[in-house]
């Protein structure tokens, strides 16, 4: 599971901060482009069934909708991670 907490403890620096986050440095638009580029609209549409990725899909669209919705975020970048671990 990802380490999702926001802040460092006290003592810690932020760029000490999440050394076991795989998505550390990852912003949500290069992983949204990178998921359309690999699967397609369609096909990423058909995995998360989300209305922004299976009706008139944009990455703007879907930018704005995923940074209002946790659950669906977290779908998002756990299918990135799979998809990156696979290709290693």
């Amino acid at each position: 599971m990802i380490n999702r907490n926001k802040w460092p403890k006290q003592g810690e620096e932020m760029s000490d901060f999440q050394p076991n986050n795989s998505l550390h440095g990852m912003t949500l638009e290069s992983i949204l482009n990178h998921l359309v580029n690999h699967y397609g609209w369609d096909e990423l549409g058909r995995i998360i069934k989300i209305k922004c990725f299976t009706h008139q899909p944009s990455i703007k669209s879907s930018l704005k909708f995923l940074r209002k919705t946790p659950w669906a975020r977290e779908k998002v970048e756990d299918l990135y991670l799979q998809n990156s671990r696979s290709m290693v």
